[in-house]
């Protein structure tokens, strides 16, 4: 879309910013691409609950030509030399935004319906696929056709008794794109007979997949279930972890963004400091005892965001909306400011850009009497940013610690170069978005 619109302007519009007879036309389009998909990442124009939204998809569109008409207008040798004519900029900017708002338009009308999402069959406890029964249901980009449990699930159409239901009555395979089976909690006579079914079902080419593998798909975290006797069935270290080449990318790339951020820090310092002093009162910076890697204890370093003595009674996991938070400690954690310091422990090797964030002694102690397997997110280096960070900021509570624990398993378990981008990416439209952490 971005090419043809651009194409057809430069050849019967009077828009000449971008010229196709240019010999360097390759590298400009190129270049454009780049960011265009960058931004696209980071303001959600990919997301598949942003696609469904006319506002939000509008929305994410207008910030990510916005962005990337800005970076390529100011990007040296490798962009088109500024037109002399400045409107030509402003033809540029519509030319990346109206013809993709239109053709997402098209898109959420012709494709993005219900007759092409997944048809899914969920087969097991009611108990066990309510959950994730109910998550989907509000994912909207998945049809439950049906559903075969011990007993019907409040608000979900479709129940099929699972001692009566023969497979092969409500399943066709040229309908059905998946069934999801949960054998927890079922009789050994029932998982035999549905083996059967599923035997034949499978040789028709429906896809059968675990009600694990299916959560995490779905969730981007492992299920509760993993955290038991026989965890190393399923849990594993990524084989980016034994990469060299991955790990020797990862700290380079550790070293020279902690030197950006160390030189931003140093730039901020003034400001920051007149901040502290009218709206913060008491020390700019501190620093914490946490946990790293192996369970080795190190220092933090942070800029104060909460009130003096905020523990004077003891440690408090801190909480969305904590009133011992400043209004200028608000500011510094909304735009994670607070965090800048930590780029000293990272280029000190105790922590890493990404990564599980470090837990402080007194909750690990806690944490791992009550949550089987805690410790376990102490095996790779503590990160600035991590997936649990990104995707479930706040947990106060032992059941939301066991949730983000999840999720760190799962960065453990899947870790490779791609889901660090990810984090990133969705770190900087935390920070842009103004949403805190």
């Amino acid at each position: 879309m971005l090419t043809t619109s651009l194409f057809l302007a430069s050849n019967f519009l009077n828009f000449n910013y971008i010229s196709f007879n240019n010999q360097f036309i390759s590298y400009w389009l190129f270049l454009l691409y780049f960011y265009y998909l960058i931004f696209g990442e980071i303001f959600q124009s990919y997301n598949l609950n942003v696609s469904n939204n006319r506002y939000l998809v509008v929305r994410s569109i207008i910030l990510t030509a916005f962005s990337t008409t800005i970076f390529y207008i100011f990007t040296p040798f490798i962009s088109p030399i500024l037109p002399t004519n400045r409107l030509q900029i402003i033809y540029f900017f519509l030319l990346l935004s109206l013809p993709i708002i239109i053709w997402r338009f098209i898109y959420m009308w012709l494709i993005f319906s219900p007759k092409y999402f997944k048809n899914v069959v969920f087969i097991g406890s009611s108990e066990r696929i309510k959950k994730i029964i109910h998550k989907i249901n509000k994912d909207n980009y998945h049809n439950i056709i049906a559903y075969i449990s011990d007993k019907e699930i409040n608000g979900i159409t479709g129940f099929n008794d699972i001692l009566t239901t023969k497979l092969s009555s409500i399943i066709t395979p040229s309908y059905i794109t998946e069934v999801v089976v949960s054998k927890s909690e079922l009789s050994l006579s029932t998982i035999n007979s549905l083996n059967k079914e599923l035997i034949l079902l499978f040789k028709q080419g429906v896809n059968i997949i675990s009600y694990e593998n299916f959560y995490e798909e779905v969730t981007s975290r492992v299920p509760k279930e993993y955290l038991s006797h026989n965890f190393y069935k399923y849990l594993n270290f990524s084989k980016s972890n034994s990469s060299r080449f991955y790990l020797f990318g990862l700290r380079f790339i550790d070293i020279v963004v902690s030197l950006l951020g160390v030189l931003v820090l140093i730039v901020l310092i003034p400001f920051l400091f007149i901040g502290n002093l009218f709206a913060n009162r008491g020390s700019l910076f501190y620093n914490q005892e946490r946990v790293g890697k192996n369970g080795k204890i190190f220092k933090i370093y942070k800029l104060r965001s909460m009130i003096t003595n905020a523990e004077v009674n003891g440690a408090i996991w801190a909480k969305k909306n904590d009133t011992r938070i400043t209004s200028f400690g608000k500011f510094l954690r909304n735009t994670r400011l607070d965090e800048t310091p930590q780029f000293f422990n990272i280029l000190k090797g105790e922590m890493s850009i990404i990564g599980p964030r470090p837990e402080r002694p007194e909750f690990v102690k806690d944490l791992e009497e009550k949550i089987p397997f805690y410790a376990i997110r102490n095996v790779i280096r503590p990160g600035l940013t991590g997936w649990a960070q990104v995707n479930y900021p706040y947990a106060n509570t032992i059941e939301e610690q066991e949730i983000k624990l999840r999720y760190d398993l799962y960065y453990i378990k899947e870790r490779s170069a791609f889901l660090d981008f990810k984090i990133l990416i969705k770190t900087i439209t935390t920070v842009l978005l103004y949403r805190g952490q």
